[in-house]
């Protein structure tokens, strides 16, 4: 979890030589490549079937990565993720049937109504920016969808090739925007920073951490990230919040740590509900 905002931090320095399409496209295209690399999935393609399931896993990988890239450019990376995490807390809320989880659900919609940009309030958000981190976060939970039917049928690799589909997409919207500039040996230092902390990191450790410790528990950790990111872009990036922007990540906190304890069913089930940073794996 820290790993992820310290990669948008840097990500966030490319905007101004590559813009937001630009990083998305070096964060993505370099991704994968590691990911190639380090799992080398070709070698166990055979005759498998679930080739949409990927298909789908890699394109909605590639909206809610350039959805989230294109929020960033106006709105804070602490209120970005905490919109985004409604995607996957939504998924959680419709699979469950408890009373209690009515109480999630209007925290989640009043966390939502105090970040949405009111007109006259003094510190109101840029309605652009809101869309695109809601379009990640229906885009992450469609991600979490696909991902559960691709993984059954490519296991490990999945992430590998997910991350090579979205970088057809991504790589010619980000090549397209910043010409060439996104070849820059300048941009490349911070490319493989970003793919390094926004990819390789955290994949590693969250897989790591979903085999020694209860899909619960990692999910309740998990329920802390837009706190993170909003104390690392105020460190790394001088974002300061609003009291009531405070309240809001914080309200989306509580639901989806609610979220999670309530769960039922499998452990998987509850794992990928509370999947984590944008681009890692169900």
């Amino acid at each position: 979890m820290v790993a992820f905002p310290c990669g948008t931090a840097l990500a966030k320095q490319l905007f101004p030589m590559v813009g937001a399409p630009g990083a998305t496209a070096l964060r993505m295209g370099l991704g994968a490549l590691i990911l190639w690399i380090v799992h080398r999935p070709w070698r166990r393609l055979g005759h498998r079937h679930g080739w949409p399931w990927l298909w789908g896993y890699g394109l909605t990988m590639a909206q809610m990565n350039l959805c989230f890239y294109m929020a960033l450019r106006t709105i804070p990376l602490g209120i970005t993720v905490g919109l985004e995490f409604i995607g996957p807390l939504a998924i959680a809320l419709f699979a469950s049937r408890r009373a209690l989880d009515f109480l999630w659900l209007a925290l989640v919609i009043g966390g939502l109504a105090l970040l949405l940009p009111w007109r006259g309030q003094a510190h109101a958000l840029d309605p652009v920016g809101v869309l695109f981190a809601l379009a990640s976060a229906s885009g992450w939970a469609a991600y979490i969808l696909m991902g559960r039917r691709a993984g059954t049928a490519f296991g490990r690799d999945t992430v590998a090739l997910g991350s090579a589909i979205g970088a057809l997409v991504t790589v010619p919207i980000g090549a397209a925007y910043a010409g060439a500039a996104l070849w820059s040996w300048a941009v490349v230092p911070y490319a493989l920073a970003i793919a390094v902390l926004s990819s390789a990191v955290p994949y590693s450790l969250e897989m790591f951490a979903l085999t020694r410790l209860p899909a619960r528990t990692v999910g309740i950790l998990m329920s802390i990230e837009p706190a993170l990111g909003a104390l690392l872009g105020l460190a790394l990036l001088d974002e300061h919040l609003s009291a009531l922007q405070w309240l809001a990540i914080a309200a989306i906190i509580t639901a989806s740590a609610g979220a999670v304890l309530g769960a039922r069913g499998a452990p998987e089930d509850t794992a990928q509900m509370a999947a984590p940073s944008p681009g890692t794996p169900p």
